[in-house]
């Protein structure tokens, strides 16, 4: 991609996806550069508009060009490290609860859960026209307008399964996509319905048997469902959504890392600093550090 000249550099803020890991949020923009992977704790949807956009993801890397669309889970830390000048992409971020309502090829959410990153071609100019109205549709302010955005755009993604598509990264690498295969709705639903209580409650201290009780199941059942639908224990999930919670948090100019890890549903700084640790690989403290020595080039996005 050519060089270009001092670019505006994403940072997480307390109105970006890390800060509100339980809504569902569209854009339609000209992508920041990244300095360092984030997460959060939605799927992601990408599609380029216009220009080139490069990825770092977990378990590979990714050049996106015009016309070409993604589907991956944001949980794992991944990085958009490099974008052409022209670029334009469009896309949205979907909680699991709205992510579950998909009826995906059978294979495809574990996958996807696990890093892998569904990939297409098979697009048209009606995506261009879609994706800028959804986007308005679900900034609008209307109720009925967002959630009509939220049903149109699960219904485009379902019609990747009758398409060809790739998984890419880790074992999956260019996996075509195959005919359609039995969907448990039931399960889906079941894993939705905690995705929900779990999405009100995060903050608060709750643990597997309060989450269980919420979808009327045993603890076992509960855990053994969520765990095979999402390749995640229950007890991760949550930690997920309060790390990309902290993460946004972290970001503040008066950001205390004690008062943070209490204030985003973790019992102790202990428990906080070991979380995140495995998944940014460093210290809260050192997070915070590295994100503020670009100050002069910050900009939040939301």
């Amino acid at each position: 991609m050519p060089e270009s000249k001092v670019r505006p550099i994403y940072q997480p803020g307390a109105s970006s996806v890390e800060g509100l890991p339980t809504s569902f949020q569209m854009f339609h923009n000209t992508p920041l550069v990244m300095v360092k992977p984030h997460w959060h704790a939605q799927v992601e949807v990408n599609f380029i508009v216009r220009g080139e956009v490069h990825y770092r993801m977990h378990t590979h890397e990714m050049t996106l060009q015009a016309g070409q669309m993604c589907l991956f889970w944001g949980g794992l830390p991944h990085q958009m490290d490099d974008r052409s000048e022209d670029a334009i992409y469009a896309g949205a971020h979907l909680p699991l609860i709205h992510f579950f309502r998909l009826r995906l090829p059978e294979h495809v959410p574990q996958q996807l859960m696990q890093g892998t990153t569904l990939f297409t071609q098979a697009t048209d100019a009606s995506d261009d026209h879609n994706f800028a109205r959804w986007n308005a549709y679900a900034r609008s302010g209307d109720g009925v307008k967002a959630q009509h955005a939220v049903n149109e755009l699960l219904l485009r993604l379902e019609r990747v399964r009758f398409e060809p598509f790739s998984l890419l990264g880790g074992s999956s690498e260019s996996v075509e996509g195959a005919p359609s295969e039995a969907f448990d709705v039931q399960s889906s639903r079941t894993v939705g319905k905690m995705c929900d209580f779990i999405a009100q409650n995060f903050l608060n201290d709750i643990d597997s048997i309060d989450i269980a009780t919420a979808a009327d199941l045993h603890p076992k059942y509960a855990m053994s469902i969520f765990k095979r639908s999402t390749g995640m224990t229950l007890n991760e999930y949550v930690s997920l959504l309060r790390l990309s919670y902290a993460q946004a948090l972290l970001l503040r100019e008066d950001a205390n890392v004690l008062h943070i890890a209490m204030e985003s549903g973790f019992g102790s700084l202990s428990a906080f600093n070991k979380s995140f640790r495995k998944i940014a690989g460093m210290s809260p403290s050192d997070f915070r550090r590295d994100a503020g020595a670009f100050p002069e080039q910050r900009q939040g996005w939301s």
